[in-house]
């Protein structure tokens, strides 16, 4: 009988618009067990934002001028946690934003935005907001990516990355990898808890 492959690695590539699926045992505050959006890629570095660790906060109460709109805010990471960032699916109707893949979008007027969740408010689930960013330096992200420490993933839908009522997206991305990645994803955080 041939072993179970338990390698955390496959051979997708990092481009603009893939998730980052962080390795099970990534013992981290920010990352751990966590998603990650690339919003930004190239020579000089990347970034992007964690999908899975939501706040307690609300945006109204952040921003008062901001529609009422009872949106999740995830800690998008631990660079400029002083800043709000968006994501979205509503394509040209919001002005300076820059198309990600697939029908998402970074970024926009803000002003913009609020104005639209005021005229349109059902247009709110096609918007995600983080506060802070996740960064990493030129070959940074793919040093940690040759150590496992993320697995680069293409195939998860703009539905599944816009949705902020899955919980368990973490679980979720890694078993749409396959078979060993499905058993991969039902491994305690602690090995120990086995």
């Amino acid at each position: 009988m041939e072993p179970f492959d338990l390698n955390f690695k496959n051979n997708e590539k990092v481009k603009i618009g893939s998730l980052l699926i962080s390795d099970p045992f990534l013992d981290d505050r920010y990352f751990g067990r966590s998603v990650i959006l690339l919003c930004g890629y190239g020579k000089k570095g990347a970034f992007g934002f964690v999908l899975n660790q939501y706040l307690d906060i609300d945006l109204h109460k952040l921003d008062t001028d901001f529609p009422d709109i009872n949106a999740r805010i995830s800690l998008g990471g631990p660079v400029d946690k002083e800043h709000l960032f968006f994501i979205h699916s509503l394509g040209g109707k919001i002005e300076g934003s820059t198309s990600l893949y697939n029908g998402i979008y970074y970024g926009g007027d803000f002003d913009q935005l609020s104005m639209l969740f005021e005229t349109e408010p059902e247009t709110k689930n096609k918007v995600r907001f983080f506060i802070g960013y996740s960064g990493w330096s030129g070959g940074q992200l793919e040093e940690e990516i040759k150590e496992s420490s993320w697995l680069p993933a293409n195939n998860i839908t703009k539905e599944d990355i816009m949705n902020t009522s899955n919980d368990k997206l973490w679980e979720f991305c890694l078993e749409k990898q396959g078979k060993r990645f499905k058993v991969i994803s039902k491994f305690p955080r602690n090995p120990e808890d086995n």
